[in-house]
């Protein structure tokens, strides 16, 4: 406690920490707490994890006055992480009796409007406050207090212009704190226009490499499904999270998954609402122990206990693959990320491991596994059909595609041909793999790898 009182924390705050039991401040929070209380312009490199809601709120809660008008507001990219940001400060404010408001869409503007009224503090994400603004349901002309938290996300989302039309109706004498897992030329010329003489701080990458395993897996394109329900039901696991590129693949997925007898949920951004809220607090208290989800549960949200990150297809960006990975083997526990490739991967996977040089990820053999019968929603007017995949070393060939919801495809050529093929290119393979490299074809990993994965890659 006597680290935290050192930053000069307010009596309200140090209440709160106390009862939580924190017995020493992160990284993040000794750097920015005591340049926030001084009330200077702040640019953090920091992650998901780290602490970051203190450090930026703690100056907030102690300057904030009840009752006199909206004063801080947080924006945010995504709605769930504006509602875990704004419960997270409503517990560090508990004792001051701070109003704070979260405010979303897809959600009632009326309620909200009618919190607004009273809110001392508001989390945001940009459209819907623009939405308010246009509704002159909100009042920023006392806004002493500007966070932008995941900025890097904001300008990935398109949010750019929006956030310049919020801070520029906020006052100009007010203090501006920025926060991003990487800092971009966008955001360095954003900082240039709109904050005064920001002090940088960083901290260091949040992966800890000595607590996370990583592993990959090389399969045939119609083993992806059977090998991910190999080992769901054979790894000892706590909470799991299983990550696609799409919506499709999500529903499709966890579909599957209660077909063979795994208990999954899904979240991901073609949700209402209250749903995706009701799944978030559903799998932060166990209920549910599999979330799969899209990379909009990746960055943002903070969820203890993660003990496995399953990647079923691989990001195309290779900073996504860190921020999904970043999901476990956090506050000293161990955690294991497991990359499950197919020939659409692999282009992916050689863009992360060029970019993330540090990363040690090791292949491991493929053990045997039954044969999945999956489903997938037809085109319409067909009903709904599925195709079984084969598991194992001893498959003799790539077959069809039931691994993801498409259809691909007939090859006119034999199953003894694609399986010889198969099997001449599979140690070439496993070497580029290993090597993080392209192999010689201009295709990619294996010849025609490029346009299969491009096909795929839309689903």
């Amino acid at each position: 406690m006597e680290q935290f009182k050192k930053l000069g924390l307010c009596e309200h705050v140090l209440k709160v920490i106390s009862a939580k039991k924190f017995t020493e401040p992160s990284e993040i929070q000794k750097k920015t707490i005591p340049l926030v209380m001084e009330g200077k312009d702040v640019i953090a490199g920091s992650a998901t994890g780290s602490g970051k809601t203190l450090a930026f709120g703690a100056g907030m809660i102690k300057n904030v006055v009840k009752g006199k008008g909206l004063q801080g507001l947080i924006l945010t990219p995504t709605r769930e992480l504006a509602e875990q940001v704004s419960c997270a400060l409503a517990e560090f404010a508990y004792h001051k009796g701070l109003e704070i408001t979260a405010v979303y869409g897809g959600v009632s503007m009326f309620h909200q409007t009618k919190k607004l009224v009273y809110a001392d503090i508001v989390v945001a994400t940009p459209g819907r406050l623009l939405d308010h603004m246009q509704h002159n349901s909100i009042d920023l002309s006392k806004v002493d207090y500007l966070v932008l938290d995941e900025a890097d996300r904001m300008w990935d989302m398109g949010f750019k212009e929006d956030v310049g039309k919020i801070v520029k109706a906020c006052p100009q004498n007010r203090q501006t704190l920025l926060f991003s897992a990487t800092i971009s030329g966008d955001l360095a010329d954003f900082a240039g226009k709109y904050m005064k003489s920001p002090v940088e701080v960083q901290v260091e990458n949040y992966v800890d490499a000595s607590k996370l395993k990583q592993i990959y897996y090389d399969v045939q394109d119609n083993g992806k499904f059977s090998l991910l329900v190999h080992l769901l039901k054979n790894e000892d696991a706590h909470l799991v999270m299983i990550f696609c590129n799409t919506r499709r693949n999500v529903d499709f997925v966890v579909k599957n998954l209660a077909l063979n007898g795994v208990n999954a949920q899904a979240i991901h951004g073609g949700m209402e609402q209250n749903k995706r809220t009701r799944v978030l607090k559903g799998f932060d208290n166990a209920k549910v122990n599999i979330l799969v989800c899209t990379d909009v549960a990746a960055r943002g949200l903070d969820i203890q206990g993660v003990s496995h990150i399953y990647n079923y297809d691989l990001p195309k960006d290779h900073k996504d693959y860190i921020h999904r990975i970043g999901r476990t083997a956090r506050a000293g526990a161990k955690g294991i990320a497991v990359n499950i490739l197919a020939s659409r991967d692999y282009d992916s996977f050689g863009n992360i491991q060029r970019h993330n040089t540090k990363l040690v990820i090791k292949r491991i053999d493929t053990p045997r596994y039954e044969k999945i019968f999956v489903k997938f929603d037809a085109p319409k007017g067909r009903g709904f059909h599925g195709r079984a995949t084969r598991g194992g070393r001893d498959s003799k060939g790539p077959g069809r595609d039931s691994s993801s919801p498409r259809r691909s495809k007939p090859d006119s050529r034999s199953r003894q041909q694609r399986g010889e093929r198969n099997t001449a290119s599979r140690s070439s393979r496993h070497e580029n793999l290993r090597a993080g490299k392209r192999s010689s074809s201009k295709n990619g990993f294996r010849g025609g790898g490029r346009n299969t994965a491009q096909r795929r890659d839309r689903h």
